[in-house]
C-alpha cells in the first residue's frame, strides 16, 4: 500500500478502518505502523502524546491480525489504535498523570476502562498528554514532564483541558478513537477547541477503579469517548460501559442500552431547549453566531427548538468547586503533603485549598448539587434535549485566557466554560459537537440529555454532523 493510501485510510473514520480490516484489505500491523510513523512526524510540534507506546502497540497489532487470520475478532473496533488519556493506568506502559511525582510508574494493572479497550482488541498507541493530576485552573494542557500541548488549528493556542491531548491526537489525524475524562468539562471544552467530538457519559456509566489516586473515583468525572466521528463514538463508549463490581459509585448498575443503534429518524419531533447563557455567562458573538447556525440545522431537520427558560448563577460554580477541591484532596493529597517540591506551584495551590475546605461546607455543596439537579430535571421534563454553546470563546494563547466577554467580566476560573461543569454536577450525559468556525478556529455546540439517555445526544450531534460535517475540514500542519 502506497504512502498516500495509507494517509487516505489513517483519516477514515474508526469503523471504516475497522470494515477494512474485517474484510483483509487491511493489515491492522501496517494501519499500527502507519499511526506511529505519523505521531512520529506531528508529536513533536503538536505535543499530543507524553508517550509512545511503540513496542507494546506493535505486540498488539501483531494480535489482532492473528485473530483476524484465524476468523475470530473481538468485535468492531478490533486492531483500531486508540489514545489513552494519561491518567489511566495502564499495564507495562508509563503513567504519568503528567506529573513529575508519577514521571516513571509503569503501573502492573490497568484501570477498567483500559482493561475494557484491551478486550475489545483495541492498540493503544500511547498516553495523551494532560494537565499534572487533569487539573489546570488556567484551562490549558501543559506540564512538567512532557510541556504543552498546542492546538493543530493554530499552534500558538491552547487546546485547553484537560483532555487536550486526546482532542489535538484527534485533530491531527494521529488516532480516530481517543479516551478522555471529564470532570468539569475535561472533555468537551478540548473537544470544543480542537473541532473533535466529545462526550461526559452519565455519570456511574463507564466505571471509574483502578487509578493512581487515592480513592479511585470522584462523582462528577467521568472518562468517556473523543472521536472524529460520531458513530465512532457510540461504538466506543460502547465498550467502556457497564457496572463492575470495583466501581464505588452506586449509580447505572443496570447494563447499558445499545449506543450505536440507529433509529433512522435523526432528531425529527425531538424538542431542544436552547440556553445562550444560563441567564449568567457571557458568550461571544462570533461563537453564539455559529451555535445558532448548528441549532438552524437541527430545526431543519425537524427538531423543535426554542429557548429555555432557567437562570443559573456563579454560586453553583462555587459549590463545584468546593465538591471538586476537597475530592481532588483526598485523591492526590499525600503528593502535596510527602512531596510537595515534585508538584507545580499551580497543583500545590489547588490541593492546598481543597484541604482547607470545611465539612459543612461540604455538606452545603452537596444540598444545592440536589437542588441544581432537580431544575435540571424539570428542564427535561418540557425537553428532550438541552443544547448550549460549549464555551464561551475560541480557542486563546496559553496564559492569556480572557477576563471580559462580549463587553462582560467573566470569572476567572469558570468564565470561559460556564455551560460544562453544570452537567458534572447533575450526572446528565452531555457531549460537545463541532458546529462551525469562528476566525478560522472550531467552535463547540454542547448537547445534553436526560440522566442514562445517551442515545438521544449521540442521535441529535449524529444529525448535526450529517447537516454540518467537519471531519473533511482538517487543520494545515
Amino acid at each position: 500500500m502506497t504512502q498516500g493510501e495509507l494517509d487516505d485510510i489513517l483519516r477514515l473514520p474508526a469503523r471504516e478502518q475497522a470494515a477494512l480490516i474485517a474484510q483483509k484489505k487491511l493489515s491492522p500491523v501496517e494501519l499500527c505502523k502507519a499511526t506511529l510513523d505519523r505521531i512520529a512526524q506531528l508529536d513533536p510540534t503538536v505535543g499530543a502524546f507524553i508517550t509512545v507506546a511503540h513496542e507494546q502497540a506493535l505486540v498488539a497489532a501483531k494480535e489482532a491480525e492473528a485473530r483476524l487470520m484465524s476468523g475470530a475478532l473481538r468485535g468492531p473496533l478490533d486492531g483500531i489504535p486508540i489514545g489513552i488519556k494519561d491518567i489511566e493506568a495502564t499495564t507495562g506502559i508509563r503513567t504519568t498523570l503528567g506529573s513529575r511525582f508519577f514521571e516513571n510508574e509503569i503501573p502492573e494493572f490497568d484501570s477498567v476502562v483500559v482493561e475494557r479497550i484491551r478486550s475489545a482488541g483495541m492498540v493503544i498507541a500511547g498516553k495523551t498528554n494532560t494537565p499534572e493530576i487533569a487539573i489546570h485552573m488556567g484551562t490549558v494542557t501543559d506540564n512538567d514532564v512532557r510541556g504543552p500541548c498546542r492546538n493543530p488549528w493554530n499552534l500558538d493556542m491552547t487546546t485547553a483541558g484537560s483532555s487536550g491531548g486526546s482532542a489535538a491526537a484527534l485533530a491531527s489525524d494521529m488516532c480516530q478513537l481517543a479516551i478522555g475524562s471529564d470532570g468539569g468539562g475535561s472533555i468537551r471544552i478540548p473537544a470544543s477547541f480542537c473541532g473533535v467530538f466529545g462526550m461526559k457519559p452519565t455519570n456511574g456509566r463507564v466505571p471509574r477503579a483502578r487509578g493512581l489516586g487515592r480513592p479511585d473515583a470522584n462523582q462528577f468525572s467521568q472518562s468517556g469517548p473523543m472521536t472524529n466521528d460520531v458513530r465512532d463514538a457510540a461504538l466506543l463508549l460502547q465498550t467502556i460501559s457497564g457496572p463492575h463490581p470495583e466501581d464505588p459509585q452506586q449509580f447505572l448498575r443496570s447494563e447499558p442500552p445499545d449506543f450505536s443503534s440507529d433509529s433512522g429518524n435523526g432528531v425529527m419531533g425531538m424538542r431542544i431547549g436552547f440556553s445562550p447563557d444560563f441567564g449568567y455567562g457571557a458568550i461571544g458573538p462570533n461563537v453564539l453566531e455559529q451555535v445558532k447556525k448548528g441549532l438552524t440545522a437541527l430545526s431543519d431537520n425537524g427538531a423543535h427548538v426554542e429557548e429555555a427558560d432557567i437562570t443559573l448563577g456563579y454560586e453553583y460554580a462555587d459549590r463545584f468547586w468546593s465538591i471538586f477541591g476537597a475530592n481532588a484532596y483526598v485523591q492526590f493529597g499525600h503528593m502535596l503533603e510527602n512531596s510537595p517540591e515534585l508538584l507545580t506551584a499551580g497543583v500545590q495551590e489547588v490541593l492546598s485549598k481543597g484541604k482547607a475546605i470545611t465539612a459543612h461546607e461540604y455538606a452545603s455543596a452537596l444540598r444545592t448539587v440536589n437542588e441544581l439537579r432537580m431544575k435540571i430535571d424539570s428542564l427535561f421534563e418540557r425537553y428532550d434535549l438541552v443544547a448550549t454553546p460549549t464555551t464561551s470563546v475560541t480557542a486563546f494563547e496559553p496564559g492569556k485566557r480572557p477576563t471580559e466577554v462580549a463587553g462582560m467580566k467573566v470569572d476567572s476560573a469558570y468564565g470561559i466554560f460556564p455551560f460544562t461543569y453544570i452537567f458534572n454536577m447533575t450526572g446528565h450525559p452531555a457531549a460537545s459537537v463541532p458546529c462551525g468556525f469562528a476566525d478560522g478556529l472550531p467552535v463547540g455546540m454542547q448537547i445534553a440529555g436526560r440522566f442514562g439517555d445517551e442515545i438521544s445526544v449521540l442521535r441529535a450531534s449524529a444529525a448535526l454532523e450529517m447537516a454540518l460535517p467537519w471531519r473533511n475540514t482538517r487543520p494545515a500542519l
